[in-house]
């Protein structure tokens, strides 16, 4: 994730999901900060009917901090935007990765029934042995249960919270996939390659003992793409 720090004041003292949009397309029109300038010369955000794309505008910190996720034309890391509600200003302008953190089951042997009966859980996407697959020339030579329950632009460890936090509702089933049918945490980052530096990410000793109750193991996929920084 790039971060470069800025300040953009501005004269209200709350600021709505409007308000924060609205900073944030003109600041990119305008291009008064030389870090914008930098990003908007190698990467171009997405207008629909001339009103700038935000994905998603992340209100879950508690220290007053929102982040506004922005698509990137052609790729699949965002603009991301932070933003102190309370002081009402633009604290930093940089990227994020397009994190998939989501957990997965699969078997040889076992049908996708034998794999969906061990969990009261519902999966975000599963086929059975012998199915065929998308591109309609095979068939798939495995069974396949998967839960993503937090699609949406986010910070990787807040993925990995919320992912638990899900798969803590069923610990008994999920310990019985991960015993039974390879059960695991799968991570994949779409990250931006913006200076050779693509920095790092944290799995605090909360998350590893909670992943150590499931039997879960974690498994990271890095994908770097984007144009780097002019010189």
């Amino acid at each position: 994730m790039g971060l470069y720090c800025v300040n953009i004041y501005v004269s209200s003292n709350s600021m709505t999901d409007q308000q924060a949009i609205e900073l944030i397309e003109k600041e990119f029109k305008e291009k008064t900060l030389g870090v914008t300038e930098q990003y908007l010369e190698i990467h171009s955000p997405i207008y629909a009917d001339n009103i700038l794309k935000v994905d998603r505008i992340d209100r879950d910190s508690k220290d007053e901090m929102i982040i506004a996720y922005l698509p990137v034309l052609d790729e699949r890391f965002y603009f991301a935007v932070y933003i102190d509600t309370k002081k009402n200003e633009i604290t930093g302008v940089g990227t994020e990765a397009y994190h998939r953190v989501y957990f997965r089951a699969t078997s040889e042997t076992l049908t996708l029934d034998d794999i969906k009966a061990m969990t009261h859980l519902t999966p975000t996407e599963f086929w059975n042995k012998g199915d065929l697959r998308p591109n309609g020339k095979s068939n798939h030579s495995f069974s396949s249960f998967k839960i993503l329950p937090n699609p949406e632009p986010d910070e990787f460890e807040d993925k990995l919270k919320k992912l638990l936090n899900f798969l803590e509702q069923d610990k008994e089933g999920i310990k019985k996939l991960a015993e039974k049918a390879e059960g695991y945490i799968q991570v994949a980052m779409d990250i931006h390659n913006a200076n050779g530096m693509i920095g790092g990410h944290n799995i605090d000793t909360d998350d590893i003992r909670r992943m150590n109750d499931l039997k879960l193991s974690i498994n990271f996929d890095l994908y770097v793409g984007g144009k780097s920084f002019k010189e």
